[in-house]
């Protein structure tokens, strides 16, 4: 049984004739992102449909836990209102992140698993923590902070800017595609222990049954409760939490 981590599968490539861009290409990450931004749209209008006052339905109540939640997280830790700009953002950040790591148990793979998709959520972030950096303090003490404390620091502090967008992917990519990467393995090697377990039964009834992985069935579930659920839950809460802390950290000058 062959295990393939190449990478997300390219379904068209477009030649484009420029040599620096290359080709465009059309990939799973891609369609699987769109399918997830579309799954979390059609739901947020699902939620939202006849709003009232009173008398909510139940609906409406988990729309309303759902705003409330994305604003607890967001005014606790900035400590009050000044960022109430950031809770769209934020949860739909969250809920993106969430859905993609998820989306991996229906088979389907994780578009979280691609290092492009979250060093695209870490450009977004590091571009308004840079405005809010130029808004706090204006672009000449911006630029100013980088000689902080000393002169010297200068090519130290410019690589600490741009390890913030890098270390954010990486994190939130790494654990990622290990959780991917182990399920894969275990089921690999559940399907070749299968085939040893039940392929010495004589005749017919080993060929049969030592190509059916059995002990596929079940075990990885178990493990699928750790990398899926909680893992995928995790990383989309601490993404999401640097998010807010960065940039408010940056707004505060």
């Amino acid at each position: 049984m062959n295990f393939d981590i190449s990478g997300a599968a390219i379904y068209v490539r477009i030649p484009t004739g420029i040599p620096i861009l290359g080709d465009f290409m059309i990939t799973e990450t891609m369609v699987i992102s769109w399918l997830v931004m579309i799954l979390i749209t059609g739901f947020c209008i699902w939620l939202t449909r006849d709003l009232k006052v009173e008398n909510i339905s139940r609906r409406q109540a988990v729309a309303e836990m759902l705003v409330e939640q994305a604003t607890n997280l967001v005014r606790n830790n900035t400590g009050g209102k000044k960022f109430d700009y950031l809770i769209p953002f934020v949860a739909a950040l969250f809920t993106t992140s969430a859905v993609s790591n998820l989306i991996s148990l229906t088979g389907l793979r994780s578009p979280t698993a691609d290092l492009s998709t979250e060093a695209a959520w870490a450009v977004v972030v590091f571009i308004m923590i840079t405005a809010n950096k130029i808004k706090a303090s204006g672009l000449l003490g911006y630029m100013k902070g980088f000689t902080t404390p000393i002169p010297v620091m200068t090519p130290f502090n410019i690589l600490s800017e741009i390890a913030t967008p890098i270390s954010m992917a990486c994190r939130h990519f790494g654990n990622i595609l290990s959780g991917v990467v182990i399920n894969g393995l275990l089921y690999a090697a559940l399907a070749v222990a299968s085939s040893a377990l039940l392929g010495w039964l004589p005749g017919a009834l080993g060929e049969i049954l030592g190509n059916i992985p059995i002990l596929d069935v079940g075990i990885p579930a178990i493990l699928s409760v750790y990398f899926d659920w909680f893992s995928g839950f995790m990383q989309a809460f601490i993404f999401s939490m640097l998010t807010i802390m960065y940039i408010a950290n940056a707004a505060e000058g």
